[in-house]
């Protein structure tokens, strides 16, 4: 069994990733269920960049695999890899992700958009490896689905006719940025022999 800290304290997110990781030995942990704290500040130039501030902030505080990623996502219509790095705080910003989509659906709708997502791993003897998994997609005109969090309500993958919430967990994480970096670290993981 392989023993992961996560970093970070967000249920949906260990969900997502015991999910993902659900046919795999591998036993996941939040930061508060090793009663870990660590918020360092996230001011990389890259997802990559700061997916590795988060992971390096728990090197010294176990011995475990550390894990941790950061992700976002661009709208084209917005200019050039925007709100991208900034996407959490640019739903902030704008009251949240319910004010802010139904006004991205209104004004950007139909737009190009892609999401990312960035795993940095650190292992037990220290050794650092990063993984970048990507969705290209487009802006729905309105929302739609109660599934997800965050963009999902207005993110549409290529190839597909609703938002990500439109459709379920199992579904929507199959074909996720998430799910593509984390096949990313399942194929490192067997090129290891870890599993």
């Amino acid at each position: 069994m392989i023993e992961i800290l996560l970093a970070s304290n967000n249920e949906g997110k260990i969900k997502e990733y015991e999910d993902l990781l659900k046919d795999y030995p591998v036993k996941l942990y939040l930061l508060k269920d090793l009663n870990i704290v660590s918020d360092p500040e996230e001011n990389g130039n890259s997802y990559i960049e700061n997916a590795l501030i988060k992971a390096r902030a728990l090197k010294n505080k176990t011995n475990l695999y550390i894990l941790a990623d950061d992700s976002g996502v661009e709208f084209e219509a917005l200019g050039s890899h925007f709100p991208g790095i900034h996407t959490h705080r640019y739903a902030l910003e704008n009251g949240g992700n319910e004010l802010l989509n139904p006004k991205l659906a209104k004004e950007i709708g139909g737009s190009k958009a892609t999401f990312y997502c960035a795993l940095a791993l650190i292992t037990p003897n220290k050794e650092e490896y990063t993984f970048l998994g990507e969705v290209k997609g487009s802006v729905a005109k309105h929302v739609e689905g109660k599934n997800g969090f965050g963009y999902d309500p207005i993110f549409i993958i290529d190839g597909f006719k609703h938002p990500n919430a439109y459709y379920s967990e199992e579904i929507k994480n199959k074909n996720s940025h998430r799910a593509k970096a984390v096949m990313s670290l399942i194929s490192f993981f067997k090129e290891k022999n870890i599993f």
